[in-house]
């Protein structure tokens, strides 16, 4: 039997990397973060902790001492399932003043005292969230056993169910992305749920996870589980193409396929030795930049070949393999069948639509803002968003991507909601007022909510006397239109949203300082990666996903809504609290929001490590 040729797999793959480098590195990464595949790729995540311990072993002889029997979480896990909580409380308690007295005497920027971020990193490296939850549940099923046992369930069903349907799964998702890659010069995000859209996620977990009990079991022998790791080596890409084929179906025909292919894929796996190893020597950087985009798409076109072969043999199953289109672009014939609706608006002269004049075109085309929503800016919303779908489905029709309509499972496009939630829109004056008081008093919520679950305690968040913060119904607000350009983008409209909001949160916090004789309304100082206390990962990363919510789902909805009401009672309304919302910052300029829980962050910084320590 002819080998296939490794120069030519590796020519075909590093092609087909160059032109879709960023998504192929990035949807690596994402497996690597999931622990799907790669996670060795993500060694560099732990070189500050090595670089640390060298730098000053002294400060760790106490933790060693402690878990000298073994690492200190697993310590902590031991005797909560042997019923010793005390023991394991003292010990998780004794762990987790260590991290904190280092956080204390090293960089502040690495805080471990204050913040839902903080805590739950002290948590999770000292153990007492099992300590804490196993104790809660023994108090509710009045026996420890008892307690013991639904711990274990319920930590056993959480883990699996994450395995299940992500882990377990996200390797199909990542080969059907290589895979329309080599044909297609686009590969939209949305193509990341197509098995949702296709409503087959649950049978290509199911298929996984039968592949991964038949490979456990044959691993079980002296050389059944490297055999079957090439026996079985084809199957996510079988689901790939394919995720109707049963797992017996998917997992005989990658047998079928793989016969006498064993050993050269074995070879074609040892070629990327030399790529490893330099993997290695910088700790996994080069594999997340190159090795492991770079290895799947060499495999992805390894696949194929395999494929053709097996349709030229005609071995049984093949004929399940037929997604035509992953390997081949359409013709005319096909895509005027399918897209005849789209091709009909392509083929007809756009009409010159009028835009929007002097400033309010200016506004709308950059910024995204309406200034009224009368007729002519009806009229152009309308014409914006048909000219988005258009473009979205005419890139089909071009062969720039995939054909989802010639897909031979037919998806579930749900063309009505995706078009009620347009989130190119602009946005009018109104809505941009609702948007921010609405998310002004949703903030005033949050922070009321979590003191409140936090302390025990009610307490009236906020430099203004009323239930708003303003500082989080700007944020929606500049997100929406100084990032307006940016919204087909999603990565760097998250990236965007994280620079703008750290940028207005600091500002804020430091001009309100320099105006009320020092005073902070805030103060994140023993939180993780905080800078000067005003800003903190942690918020950071609210900011950005909560501003992705925000740009994609909630301020759609919320136009929406405002659109289909009247138009008057939301004029009325929206009035009567912008009044009230004014008179509230004008008399907290003489009456500040001060107090308990609110201004004394110092007090509450020093009772909170108090806390942490004790």
């Amino acid at each position: 039997m002819p080998m296939i040729k490794r120069k030519d797999l590796k020519q075909k793959g590093k092609y087909s990397l160059k032109k879709h480098y960023l998504i192929f590195a990035a949807v690596c990464l994402i497996s690597a973060f999931l622990a799907s595949e790669f996670s060795g790729s993500l060694n560099f995540s732990t070189l500050r902790n090595y670089q640390e311990i060298s730098a000053h072993p002294e400060e760790y002889t106490e933790l060693s001492s402690v878990s000298k029997r073994g690492i200190g979480w697993n310590e902590v896990l031991e005797d909560v399932l042997t019923d010793h909580l005390e023991e394991g409380r003292q010990l998780s308690e004794d762990l987790q003043e260590q991290a904190v007295a280092r956080s204390l005497e090293g960089n502040p920027m690495f805080g471990r005292t204050r913040g839902v971020l903080s805590s739950i990193i002290n948590q999770f490296s000292s153990g007492s969230i099992l300590v804490t939850f196993a104790a809660a549940v023994n108090s509710l099923t009045g026996t420890e056993k008892g307690g013991i046992v639904i711990l274990i369930l319920l930590g056993t069903a959480g883990l699996f169910a994450f395995w299940f349907f992500i882990q377990n799964t996200f390797g199909v998702i990542l080969r059907r992305i290589f895979l329309e890659g080599r044909i297609y010069e686009k590969v939209p995000i949305f193509r990341f749920l197509y098995l949702l859209r296709i409503k087959k996620w649950m049978k290509a977990s199911w298929n996984m996870l039968v592949k991964y009990i038949y490979q456990s079991l044959w691993s079980l022998t002296v050389i059944g589980g490297l055999i079957k790791h090439y026996s079985y080596f084809l199957v996510p890409y079988i689901i790939a193409e394919n995720p109707d084929m049963t797992a017996n179906q998917s997992i005989t025909l990658s047998r079928k396929l793989m016969k006498g292919h064993k050993w050269e894929c074995f070879l074609l796996e040892l070629s990327f030795l030399g790529w490893m190893i330099l993997g290695a020597l910088t700790l996994g950087i080069f594999n997340v930049l190159f090795t492991n985009p770079y290895k799947t798409a060499v495999f992805t076109e390894y696949y194929v070949q395999l494929r053709k072969k097996g349709k030229e043999k005609n071995i049984p199953l093949v004929e399940y393999l037929n997604d035509a289109y992953l390997y081949k672009k359409a013709d005319a014939l096909d895509l005027t069948e399918k897209y005849v609706d789209i091709l009909d608006i392509m083929e007809t002269p756009p009409l010159e639509e009028p835009g929007l004049p002097g400033l309010k075109g200016f506004l709308a085309k950059n910024f995204g803002i309406l200034l009224f929503w009368g007729k002519q800016e009806k009229h152009y919303e309308a014409v914006q968003a048909r000219h988005i779908k258009n473009k979205e489905l005419s890139d089909a029709v071009k062969g720039l991507v995939y054909p989802s309509r010639l897909f031979p499972i037919p998806e579930e496009e749900k063309r009505v909601q995706a078009e009620t939630l347009n989130y190119t829109r602009q946005y009018s004056i109104w809505s941009l007022l609702i948007i921010f008081l609405g998310f002004s008093i949703f903030g005033w919520l949050w922070e009321v909510t979590l003191h409140l679950v936090t302390s025990g305690e009610f307490v009236n968040r906020g430099f203004l006397n009323g239930p708003w913060i303003p500082i989080y119904g700007s944020g929606a607000v500049l997100i929406l239109t100084l990032l307006y350009r940016l919204r087909k983008n999603p990565a760097a409209e998250f990236f965007a949203a994280v620079v703008l909001c750290g940028f207005l949160e600091y500002m804020t916090s430091l001009l309100m300082e320099i105006f009320n004789d020092g005073t902070k309304w805030w103060d994140y100082s023993g939180y993780f990666l905080n800078l000067h206390g005003r800003i903190c990962a942690e918020g950071l990363l609210v900011f950005g996903v909560g501003g992705m919510i925000v740009v994609y789902i909630l301020a759609p909805l919320i136009d929406n809504f405002i659109h289909k009401a009247n138009e008057g009672a939301v004029k009325v309304t929206s009035l009567v609290l912008l009044l009230l919302f004014c008179i509230d910052m004008l008399f907290s300029q003489f009456r500040p929001n001060e107090g308990e829980g609110i201004t004394d962050i110092e007090a509450s910084h020093l009772e909170s490590s108090d806390q942490k320590i004790l």
